[in-house]
This record gives structure tokens, C-alpha cells and sequence, in this order.
């Protein structure tokens, strides 16, 4: 039995323009798109509020959050981690989620290994049950620092879920910690200057005598696969040099102007943190996302740690830096996804999935009122409280 779903009287954010009108889906997908009034009786009345397509998010560490909620503390049952989360994600508008697990250690000891078992156990588990809202797919986030790195990704390179890898290297001296004084202060961990000088050294000669061959078998394992790479933090022309060498599809969250500069010449897609472009500034001294984004170089806002920054971030390219809305709308939705090969979203778009975004300014803030994901599937409908 087919069902049928008539959204009137929205404010529709296409990809190349926003008019009101009608919107009808089906078994989960948007069958006609419509300007002006709509006289159906029964169909839902959106009120004049946007109607945006679900948010694409390709890089979030709040899964950790859930998992972990302060530092040492787990969480006792992960599953129950995994579906707070997607709450978390269905609330902000994220009907498609590259769920980010770290591979890979640098200062804190086991703590990362054992929060990569869990992520991906609970995950697993929670697809099993069939209740989550958003479609989430994995992003796997390889350390290549770690001597230990490709023996963790070796067992998971093959999970139809893997969209995305991306090679960071956070020792002491190397890309955004360059500066050895801005890991010290970044991490706060209140190391004393003899145990800070250990660890450095440490770090450093562990990352001499792996990093490259790890990179190198990497970037390999995912050639072979097709599997799209990001490049993290990229900080020096070199940097970026590497990542295009290597065939890298994203660079992600770059760490200057200069760098960005670079990708965009060869034709990487840019990721900036939403967080840093709603806050107008990186929490950790990197560029600014308002500053690349006026410059044309950001393609693709990531909600990072702070889910609501999507829409956030969209709303202030659109009301602070003159972006249209579908532009602006696109970097949350239609690039993320087109960056990954997932043709069938991103976009209202007639025959593409009926992932959806009610959205009200209140006092000029982007609210999430409500997000369908693959349409009115049942127990895929998310309503948030107080919605219209």
C-alpha cells in the first residue's frame, strides 16, 4: 500500500532557488514539487516555514560525547549511547551521518582503541534494531602516527558502511600542532615541562618510524576499495602537495588560508567546522571559517562537536555573509553528500529520498522543528517538542 504525504504552504529550499509551494512524497520519496497555493485538505500545513533536504554530516565526534560523557566515564550500556546519539542527530536535522571513530593512539594510552571497539560494536547493534532515524554510515579516522594503525583498519576497510577515511597525525610538531605550545595548551592536560619534553619526544620518534609507511598502506587499502580519503588538517603547501599525490577527495578542516588556497587550486573539496563558523572563530587558533568562506573556499560545513552548528552554520553564511540560502543550504546537504557518491539525497529533488527539514527563525536563530528521514516511514518520523 503506497503512502502518501502532502507537505503546503512551506518555504522551499531547492538548489538553485526557495519559492512557497507544495511538496508530495511517497513510500519515502518526493514525488512532485509545486509553487503556490495547495488546496488538499488533508495535507500538512507548514505555516510559511522552510522546508530544507535532511543535512548531510561527514565528520562528528559526538558519538564520543555519548559514549564517554565525562572524561573516564563510559556509558555502561553502548547501545543506549548509540540511540541517544541518533536523537542527538535527528534533533539537528542530520538525517544522513558519517558516524567519525578514531584508529589510532597519541597521548592518551589505550583510551582510543578502547572507544573505537566500542563505537563500532554499538553501532553495528543499533543498525540491527532497525529504530534508528538517521541513515548513519561510518567515517573512519586513522591516526597513521600509531604503529598499531592499519592493523585496526585492516578488519573494518570492507564494511559497506565505510563512506569516508581520513588521515590525521596529531604529534607534537606536526600539521595544526606545529607549534609544540599549542598541543600543550590545546590538550590541557597539565603535563610539567620535563614530562611535556618525555612525551614530545616520545611522540615524535614514534611518528618518524611508522607514519609514512602507514600512510602509504592507507592510501593503498583505500585506492584499491575506491573509497573516498580526507586529508586533516592540512597547515603547509607541502601538506596539501601530499594530499593531492595521493588522490585525497577533502581536505579536511585545514588549518590556514594558504592551505585552502592550495586545495581549492587542485580542486579538493574544503570541510570547516560549524562550531567555528558560527562562533566566527576556531577554538583552537586555526583559520576562521568566515574568513575562507568569503574568500570561496569552503564547500562543506561539518557539525564536528556541536550538532545544532549546521543549521547554524548555513543560516550565517545566508544572513552574515550574503550567501543565497540554496548556496548556503547546499553546503549542509547536496555537497557532503555529492563528496561521498550519495546521489539519492542532499537535494528536493523529484525521485531522490524524502529526507527533510522543517526550519523556523526564531529571534534569528534556525530551529529544527521537525525532520523526516526517508519520508513518513513510521518510526522514522521525528518530532520535536512544541513543533507546530
Amino acid at each position: 500500500m503506497t503512502r502518501e504525504h502532502i507537505f503546503k504552504n512551506a518555504r522551499i529550499v531547492l538548489r538553485d532557488e526557495v519559492f512557497t509551494g507544495a511538496v508530495k512524497i511517497a513510500d519515502g520519496v518526493i514525488q512532485s514539487i509545486a509553487p503556490g497555493p495547495c488546496n488538499v485538505t488533508d495535507a500538512e500545513d507548514l505555516g510559511n516555514d522552510y522546508l530544507l533536504p535532511g543535512f548531510v554530516e561527514l565528520h562528528t565526534d559526538n558519538l564520543e560525547q555519548e559514549l564517554e560523557p565525562r572524561p573516564g566515564v563510559f556509558w555502561p550500556d553502548p547501545l543506549a549511547s548509540v540511540l541517544a546519539h541518533d536523537n542527538t542527530m535527528a534533533g539537528a536535522g542530520i538525517t544522513t551521518v558519517l558516524d567519525a571513530v578514531s584508529l589510532g593512539e597519541y597521548h592518551d594510552g589505550p583510551k582510543r582503541s578502547r572507544m573505537m571497539d566500542l563505537s563500532l560494536k554499538a553501532l553495528r547493534r543499533a543498525r540491527a534494531t532497525g529504530i534508528l532515524r538517521a541513515d548513519h554510515r561510518l567515517h573512519l579516522r586513522c591516526e597513521f602516527s600509531d604503529p598499531n594503525v592499519l592493523d585496526m583498519l585492516l578488519p573494518h576497510i570492507d564494511d559497506p558502511k565505510l563512506m569516508l577515511v581520513s588521515l590525521m597525525d596529531h604529534t607534537p610538531g606536526q600539521r595544526q600542532f606545529t607549534d609544540t605550545d599549542t598541543y600543550r595548551a590545546y590538550y590541557k592536560k597539565g603535563w610539567s615541562d620535563a614530562e611535556f619534553a618525555e612525551l614530545s619526544q616520545r611522540l615524535r620518534a614514534t611518528q618518524q618510524a611508522c607514519a609514512e609507511d602507514n600512510r602509504q598502506g592507507i592510501v593503498a587499502l583505500c585506492r584499491e576499495r575506491g573509497i573516498p580519503m580526507a586529508s586533516h588538517d592540512d597547515t603547509l603547501p607541502a601538506h596539501v602537495a601530499q594530499a593531492v599525490a595521493e588522490g585525497m577527495a577533502i581536505s579536511e578542516f585545514p588549518t590556514t588560508a594558504e592551505a585552502a588556497r592550495l586545495a581549492r587550486e587542485a580542486g579538493i573539496q574544503i570541510v570547516m567546522g560549524g562550531p567555528n563558523l558560527v562562533r566566527g572563530a576556531s577554538h583552537s587558533g586555526n583559520v576562521s571559517a568566515r574568513e575562507l568562506a568569503g574568500e570561496g573556499l569552503l564547500d562543506i560545513i561539518s557539525s564536528d562537536y556541536v550538532p545544532g552548528s549546521l543549521a547554524g552554520g548555513a543560516f550565517a553564511l545566508h544572513r552574515d555573509l550574503g550567501f543565497s540560502l540554496p548556496d548556503a543550504v547546499a553546503r549542509i546537504s547536496a555537497n557532503p553528500a555529492d563528496a561521498v557518491g550519495l546521489a539519492d539525497r542532499g537535494r528536493i529533488a523529484c525521485g531522490l529520498r524524502a529526507d527533510l527539514v522543517r526550519v523556523r527563525e526564531i529571534e534569528g536563530v534556525p530551529a529544527v522543528l521537525r525532520t523526516w528521514s526517508v519520508g513518513c516511514s513510521g518510526s522514522l518520523e521525528i518530532t520535536a517538542k512544541n513543533a507546530a
